[in-house]
C-alpha cells in the first residue's frame, strides 16, 4: 500500500503538470495589448529580451521566483485586456490548487471550535463614505444593513474568510470591513465579541507560506466600541500598558476559559484557547483609544472614520500582513510568516508526521550570538568579555565646518536627498548566517561569507570631506575593531589590504530576508502607484508627483507610512534591547529568547546600507565634484546652485541618469527630494554642532536612524 508521503508526491507531480501560465501566443497578445515592449518586460523581470521571446514562443518556461511575478503580471493584463469574444467580467480560470499539506504539530494558538460553525453571512458592499442610517430596534446577528454599491474589483478572497482579514467596530455594533463591507455585531461583552468573530464574522486571512498558519482575525475597537465593552478611556498603567488582573473584563475572559498572551490586555490584546491539532481559536483586538495605532507609523488613521480605518488597515493586511501590533512587531512577524521555523517531516521510526526544521529559516530556538555580536548586558558576555563589539550603525555624520570651502558657502541652497526604503533595498539577496557561530583565528577573508571580523582599518586614509565608510559617525578607525562582512569587503574593494585577526563565521547561510523584501517591495510599489508615483515617470514628473502624493489620498499615504515603518521597525527588532526600569545587566530579557533575535542579520543590513551610501557619495565626487555637508541614515545634504536636484545630479548628454551616483525615482534605493533650505541655514547649524540632515525637511522634522 502506498505511503502518505508517496501519495502527496504523486499529487504534487499532477499539479505541476497543470499549465501554470496561459499559452505562449496569449502571453504575447497580453503584452502587446498593454503596450509593453519585450525589452521593458525583460527589465521588469530582471531577465533578457531573448528569455522573454522564449517565453512567448514556448521554448522555455520561467522558474520561481520569476514564475510567480510573471503569473501576477499576466493575470493583471488578462483582467484588463480579455481575449476577443470574452467579457472582462468573465471568471478567470481557476488557479492550480496547492498540494495538501500534512498536519503540522503546533505549539500555540488556537484549538478547534467548541461549537459548530454557524453559517457565515454574505457581506454587502458599502459606498466609500457611507452614511449611517438609524439603527433598527432589533436585528438578527451578523446581517448587513448596507445597500449594494459598485466598486473596483478586489482580489479573490479565501472562501474560509469571505469578509476579509479584519473589521473596525463602532459603538453601535457596526463592523466595517475591508472592501467596504459592513456587518452587524450584536456582542455586548468581550467574550461575546471573540465568539462572534470566530463563529459568525467570516474574518481572517490565509497563511503566507504553505508551512505557516492562517492569520488570526483582527477586531479594531473605536473609543465608542471600547466603552460599550466596559473598557476604560485610557490605561492607567502607562508602563505596563495593560489592564490590571482584577479588572472585570480580564476576569470575564478568564472565567470563560479564554487566555491572554504575556502582554496581557493592552492596546494589542490576543485572546485565544490552546491549539488542538491544526485548529486555532485566536482573535486579536486593537484598541484605538489606547494608542494602538501609533501616529508616526499610522499618521492620522486613529482620527479617521471607521470605514476609512478599515480601508487603511485592510489594504495593509492584503499587501503586507494582518497587523499584529506596532509596525515593528508586524515587520518581525512577517519574517516568520513567510519563512516558518518548521515544516512537516516523516518520522522514519514511527511513520508519523512531526515538526522538523524548515531549511532557510531561523529555527524554533534562538541562536546564540557570537560574543562581539551581543550587547554588553547580554548574559553570554556580561562580565566575561572584553574583546569589543560590532558597532554597525546607520550614518550620523556632519562635515567639519573648517572643511567647507568659500565656494560652497557662496552657493544659495542646501538640498537634502533621501533614499527610498534604503534598508529594504539592502535586504535584497542578502546572505546571512543561519547556524551557530564558529570562532577562527587569523583566517583568510572571504567577502561572501557572513560573519564578523576583527581587523585593523585605521591605516586607511580617505578624503575627510567624506565620512569614513567604516564607522557610523564617519570618523577614521583608531585601531582593531569588529566589522560585519560588507564593511570589510568594501575596504578590500577600495584597494586596501585586510589582515583578519579573528572571526566568527556561520557555515549555514541563506537569503533569509528575500521573501520579506519581495513582499514589502511590492507593497511599497503598489502604494506609491496608488498615490500617483510610478517608475515610468520622468525625473521632473517624479519630483512634481512627490510634492503632492501625500495629499492625493490620505488613506494610502498612511499605508505608505506603515509599510516604511514595517521595514525600519522589523530590522530594528532583530536586535531589540532590554527594556523596563526593573531590568538589570546580565539578566535575560524577553526579546533575546525569540528565534528572530538575530543581531548579525541587522548588522548585515545596516552595514550594506552604509557601504552603499558611501559608494554613492564617492561616485558623486567623481561625477560632479560635489561633497556632502551631512548624512543621517539614508538622507544626505549637498550645497547646491539650485533648489532642484535636476540641476546637479549627474546626467548623460542623452538626458539619462549616469549610474553610480544618486538617481531619482520611486523604487527602493533610488532618491527623492527630502527638503531644501538656504546654505546660510545649513552653515549656521553646522557651526552649532547640529546635523543639517536632521532638519532639512523643515519644521520640527527630525529623521530617525532607520529603526
Amino acid at each position: 500500500m502506498a505511503s502518505e508521503e508517496e501519495l502527496f508526491a504523486n499529487i504534487d507531480a499532477l499539479l505541476e503538470e497543470e499549465p501554470q501560465l496561459p499559452p505562449p501566443a496569449e502571453r504575447a497578445r497580453l503584452r502587446e495589448a498593454a503596450g509593453i515592449t519585450q525589452a521593458r518586460l525583460a527589465q521588469a523581470l530582471k531577465s533578457t529580451v531573448q528569455t522573454v521571446k522564449n517565453y512567448e514562443n514556448g521554448r522555455s518556461e520561467p522558474k520561481p521566483p520569476r514564475l510567480e511575478a510573471y503569473q501576477r503580471l499576466l493575470r493583471g493584463w488578462a483582467a484588463k485586456y480579455p481575449a476577443p469574444g470574452t467579457s472582462a467580467a468573465a471568471p478567470a480560470a481557476p488557479a492550480p490548487v496547492a498540494a495538501p499539506t500534512p498536519p503540522v504539530p503546533t505549539t500555540f494558538t488556537g484549538p478547534a471550535a467548541s461549537e459548530p460553525q454557524a453559517e457565515i453571512p454574505a457581506p454587502v458592499q458599502a459606498p466609500a463614505a457611507p452614511e449611517r442610517p438609524a439603527r433598527p430596534a432589533t436585528r438578527p446577528a451578523s446581517t448587513s444593513r448596507r445597500p449594494a454599491a459598485k466598486k473596483a474589483a478586489a482580489p479573490a478572497l479565501d472562501p474560509r474568510f469571505p469578509n476579509g482579514p479584519l473589521a473596525v467596530l463602532d459603538g453601535d455594533g457596526s463592523a466595517y470591513g475591508a472592501g467596504g463591507i459592513v456587518l452587524d455585531c450584536p456582542a455586548t461583552t468581550i467574550v461575546e465579541l471573540v465568539e462572534w468573530t470566530l463563529a459568525h464574522s467570516g474574518l481572517g486571512a490565509p497563511k503566507l507560506n504553505r508551512y505557516g498558519k492562517d492569520q488570526d482575525p483582527l477586531i479594531v475597537l473605536t473609543a465608542s466600541a471600547a466603552a460599550r465593552f466596559g473598557l476604560p478611556e485610557r490605561l492607567e498603567d502607562r508602563r505596563g500598558l495593560r489592564l490590571p488582573e482584577d479588572h472585570p473584563v480580564v476576569k470575564q475572559v478568564a472565567k470563560a476559559k479564554w487566555q491572554l498572551t504575556q502582554r496581557g490586555f493592552g492596546p494589542w490584546a490576543r485572546i485565544y484557547r490552546k491549539a488542538q491539532g491544526r485548529d486555532r481559536q485566536c482573535v486579536q483586538l486593537a484598541i484605538l483609544p489606547w494608542d494602538a495605532l501609533d501616529e508616526r507609523s499610522w499618521p492620522g488613521v486613529a482620527e479617521m472614520e471607521p470605514a476609512d480605518i478599515a480601508r487603511v488597515l485592510g489594504t495593509y493586511a492584503q499587501r503586507v500582513i494582518t497587523p499584529r501590533g506596532s509596525t515593528a512587531v508586524s515587520g518581525l512577524e512577517l519574517m516568520t510568516a513567510l519563512r516558518p521555523s518548521t515544516r512537516p517531516v516523516r518520522d522514519e521510526e514511527t511513520g508519523n508526521w512531526v515538526a522538523g526544521h524548515n531549511p532557510g529559516s531561523l529555527g524554533t530556538e534562538p541562536l546564540a550570538p557570537a560574543p562581539p555580536e551581543a550587547r554588553p548586558e547580554h548574559p553570554l558576555v556580561f562580565g566575561s568579555w572584553s574583546g569589543g563589539f560590532v558597532n554597525e550603525e546607520a550614518y550620523r555624520w556632519t562635515r567639519d565646518i573648517d572643511l567647507v570651502t568659500a565656494e560652497e558657502v557662496a552657493l544659495p541652497f542646501a538640498v537634502g536627498l533621501d533614499l527610498n526604503a534604503a534598508f529594504l533595498a539592502s535586504s535584497a539577496r542578502l546572505m546571512v548566517g543561519l547556524s551557530e557561530p564558529e570562532h577562527f583565528v587569523r583566517p583568510k577573508f572571504y567577502p561572501k561569507v557572513p560573519g564578523c571580523w576583527l581587523v585593523d582599518l585605521s591605516h586607511i586614509e580617505l578624503d575627510p570631506r567624506l565620512p569614513s565608510p567604516f564607522t557610523f559617525d564617519g570618523s577614521r578607525p583608531t585601531g582593531p575593531a569588529w566589522y560585519q562582512t560588507h564593511t570589510v569587503a568594501y575596504a578590500q574593494e577600495l584597494g586596501y589590504n585586510v589582515e583578519i585577526l579573528e572571526a566568527y563565521l556561520r557555515k549555514e547561510t541563506g537569503a533569509y530576508l528575500d521573501p520579506w523584501h519581495d513582499r514589502l517591495k511590492t507593497a511599497y510599489a503598489q502604494t506609491m502607484a496608488d498615490l500617483g508615483v510610478t517608475p515610468d515617470l520622468t525625473d521632473a514628473e517624479f519630483l512634481a508627483a512627490m510634492e503632492v502624493h501625500k495629499q492625493t489620498d490620505p488613506a494610502m499615504a498612511a499605508v505608505l507610512a506603515a509599510v516604511k515603518g514595517t521595514v525600519k521597525g522589523g530590522i530594528g527588532k532583530l536586535f531589540e534591547k532590554a527594556q523596563g526600569a526593573q531590568y538589570r545587566d546580565g539578566e535575560e530579557w524577553p526579546a533575546m529568547k525569540r528565534p528572530t533575535w538575530a543581531p548579525w542579520i541587522r548588522n548585515a543590513v545596516i552595514a550594506k546600507t552604509r557601504v552603499n551610501m558611501h559608494r554613492k557619495l564617492a561616485n558623486m565626487v567623481k561625477l560632479t565634484g560635489m561633497y556632502p555637508l551631512a548624512v543621517l541614515s539614508d538622507c544626505v545634504v549637498y550645497p547646491a546652485p539650485s533648489a532642484s536636484p535636476l540641476d546637479f545630479l549627474p546626467y548623460a548628454e542623452s538626458g539619462k541618469p549616469i549610474p553610480g551616483g544618486f538617481r531619482l525615482g520611486s523604487t527602493p534605493g533610488l532618491a527623492k527630494l527630502e527638503g531644501v533650505q538656504s546654505m546660510a541655514w545649513a552653515v549656521d547649524l553646522m557651526e552649532q554642532g547640529y546635523n543639517p540632515a536632521s532638519h532639512v525637511k523643515g519644521g520640527d522634522a527630525v529623521l530617525d536612524d532607520g529603526e
